[in-house]
């Protein structure tokens, strides 16, 4: 029979890290005598990133003897006592590669449904002091695994847990672990998961993904599994730069022109996909050479690229490109990339776009063309008046060879005026967003300033669109991912403090950032926490895959070896450091 041996619970708290605070509740401790165990917690208990742990869910965390006696012998250690991997609940007799998903239980007055994993998480190091931990639990087919509370009730130690439901498709929390973590997945293992009710929404998603990623059609019995339209595909062209000539130069407004690229031998360029960018990378005066990312803004042919750039203010790059860069010219280009494309299909199409934004979708909107397609596109573009409005001739020339389209035009700025019955004076808004006749199943392609696109999706959900068909592009640096870590003033991107390495370049192409590898830092991650570059992580030991990161140029060395490696042309920079100079999309 198995026995609940300790109850522990502990408070969010904030706790030092690595120079910053981190807002935790995985300092857990055994109490004493009966606790009440709720629907989101047990009495005395909280978590600190709800966002990952906690909820109905979640609300219960069980761990289990057998692995404190593994740990105590693997780690070499004596002082792992109860609740220090997190746990409310210290088990005897639960063992991961037995209990699983859907299961209930019984422990004293309550009932309980098990419902996923543990989340990789980088807290459980950090309370150890063993940063590699997260890595070790998948590794090692020990992570514990969470409960939902089906009834209220007080539980203690010493009550028994008794076995009052199997769950479907009896799938262990080990192998669903490492169903999600590990690489060589078992296509029908995944549709047994996808099979389990009590399986976490967000592990649902994730197996979906999973499985649409290794089918390239659609067949029966495979929930939620997308077209083969929708496939990761592999990123065409060539590793690294290439050198390409400037054919053309064509102002478009005062401040943006259309940059025309080929190659300098003359052989064909690789099909790209409309919405995706090329980088490019610039050695302007004596400084290290700069990289830029900007969208096609033109159908890519075999015979040549087009780029179009708006000349910003302060912009060094823009600056140069406008003032300085003539046909004839050689640039270092990296291939198409990007995830932000058009999606073959049969639903209508909502490009919307404001100022320089349009690129991407100018692209999409030219393939349409090309295609004569016969889905309904709506044309939707917001630009300070008629003389900086970059494209209007061609784009009201491309929808006309639609044989369904809809443009809309905003023009912002108070002494704009109407000069056409599709030109309004403002900026788009719910209500007329909403008159629009935009339907409900439309794939929507956004594009522009972060708060445009804040809004506009907004209005797109509210007038009923499914928030997985809207599709956003961004070439700022994208939101950070730092569970748990307490903000803080947003700095601007620069050099790392102390004396410059002598290693390769690096640098973070999205954030204007060139610097040289020093060993003092233990990964790319850390060198881009060190520049204040926006990252994304949540275990640091190449488990969960937040910080994939697409590399642009060069090559990389696993410190730490992922337990399963990303994708060709990614890196894993949570545990990764430079063998060359490398060029990251950060």
């Amino acid at each position: 029979m198995a026995t609940l041996l300790s109850v522990n619970v502990g408070m969010p708290k904030d706790v030092p890290w690595q120079g910053r605070t981190v807002h935790t509740g995985a300092w857990k401790s055994p109490v004493h005598g009966p606790r009440m165990v709720r629907r989101l917690n047990i009495d005395g208990d909280g978590q600190g990133d709800v966002a990952g742990h906690g909820g109905d869910i979640r609300a219960v965390l069980v761990y289990q003897v057998q692995s404190y006696q593994y740990w105590r012998k693997h780690l070499g250690r004596d002082d792992l006592t109860f609740g220090m991997f997190g746990e409310n609940f210290t088990v005897d007799g639960l063992p991961d590669d037995e209990v699983c998903i859907g299961d209930r239980y019984r422990i004293g007055e309550a009932e309980f449904e098990v419902t996923q994993p543990r989340v990789t998480c980088y807290r459980v190091g950090m309370r150890l002091g063993e940063p590699t931990m997260a890595s070790l639990l998948v590794a090692h087919h020990r992570p514990g695994f969470y409960l939902r509370v089906l009834t209220e009730g007080h539980v203690e130690a010493g009550d028994e847990i008794s076995l009052t439901r199997k769950g479907p498709e009896e799938l262990s929390v080990a192998d669903t672990d490492a169903l999600l973590y590990l690489p060589d997945r078992d296509p029908a293992r995944l549709r047994r998961a996808l099979n389990i009710p009590a399986l976490s929404p967000g592990w649902q998603q994730s197996f979906r993904e999973l499985a649409a990623a290794q089918q390239p059609t659609q067949e029966p019995g495979w929930p939620g599994e997308l077209s083969s339209a929708q496939q990761p595909r592999k990123q065409p062209g060539w590793p690294g730069f290439r050198t390409m000539r400037v054919t053309r130069v064509v102002p478009e407004t005062p401040t943006v022109s259309s940059i025309y690229l080929d190659t300098t031998d003359g052989t064909p360029l690789p099909e790209a996909r409309p919405g995706q960018y090329l980088s490019v990378r610039l050695a302007i005066g004596d400084a290290a050479p700069t990289v830029r990312s900007y969208s096609l803004s033109a159908a890519p042919t075999a015979a040549g690229y087009r780029i179009s750039v708006k000349h910003e203010p302060h912009g060094t790059v823009s600056g140069y490109i406008h003032a300085a860069l003539r046909p004839g010219d050689l640039v270092d280009i990296a291939s198409p990339r990007g995830m932000f494309v058009l999606e073959e299909g049969t639903r209508p199409i909502v490009l919307l776009s404001a100022g320089i934004g349009a690129t991407p979708v100018l692209a999409m909107l030219h393939q349409l063309a090309a295609n004569r397609d016969p889905r309904p596109v709506w044309w939707i573009h917001t630009a300070h008046d008629r003389a900086h409005h970059a494209f209007a001739d061609e784009t009201h020339a491309l929808l006309a060879q639609l044989p369904h389209a809809h443009e809309h035009i905003y023009y912002s700025a108070e002494a704009a005026r109407e000069n056409g019955p599709h030109i309004t004076q403002g900026r788009p808004t719910a209500r007329s967003l909403a008159a629009l006749g935009i339907p409900t199943e439309a794939d929507a392609y956004l594009c522009g300033p972060t708060a445009f696109m804040d809004d506009l999706a907004g209005y797109l959900r509210d007038h009923g669109l499914s928030a997985e068909r809207i599709h956003t592009e961004q070439f700022s640096a994208l939101p950070a991912i730092n569970p748990g870590v307490t903000p803080t003033a947003t700095v601007r991107p620069h050099q790392p403090p102390g004396p410059p390495g002598a290693g390769p370049l690096v640098t973070f192409a999205r954030s204007g950032i060139t610097t040289p590898w020093s060993p003092a830092h233990t990964s790319l991650l850390d060198l881009a926490e060190a520049c204040d570059v926006p990252t994304r992580w949540s275990c640091r030991t190449g488990v969960c895959h937040t910080c994939i990161t697409h590399l642009l140029a060069g090559d990389v060395t696993y410190t730490t070896p992922p337990l399963e490696l990303p994708e060709e042309g990614t890196v894993l920079v949570c545990c990764s450091e430079p063998s060359a100079e490398v060029v990251l999309d950060l």
